[in-house]
C-alpha cells in the first residue's frame, strides 16, 4: 500500500510538470495556470518527501545498501 502510495505520487508530479508545459506553451506564459502547477509540483513533490521520510524513520520501508 505505502508503495503504491508512492509511485501514484511519482505520477502525479509527472503529470503536475507536463501539464505546465502545456499551460507554457498554450498560454505563452500569460496566465497564472503555470505558477498554480508549479506550486501543485512542488507540493506533491514535499508530500512525497515527507511519506518516503516517515516511512524510513518507521521502518516500514528500508534501504538495501549494496554489497
Amino acid at each position: 500500500m505505502l508503495k503504491a502510495l508512492i509511485i501514484f505520487l511519482m505520477l502525479a508530479v509527472i503529470v503536475s510538470l507536463f501539464s505546465g508545459l502545456f499551460f507554457l506553451i498554450r498560454d505563452g506564459g500569460k496566465t497564472n495556470r503555470v505558477v498554480n502547477s508549479l506550486a501543485i509540483r512542488v507540493t506533491l513533490s514535499v508530500l512525497l518527501l515527507a511519506v518516503i521520510l516517515i516511512s524510513l524513520w518507521q521502518g516500514s520501508l528500508t534501504l538495501h545498501p549494496t554489497p
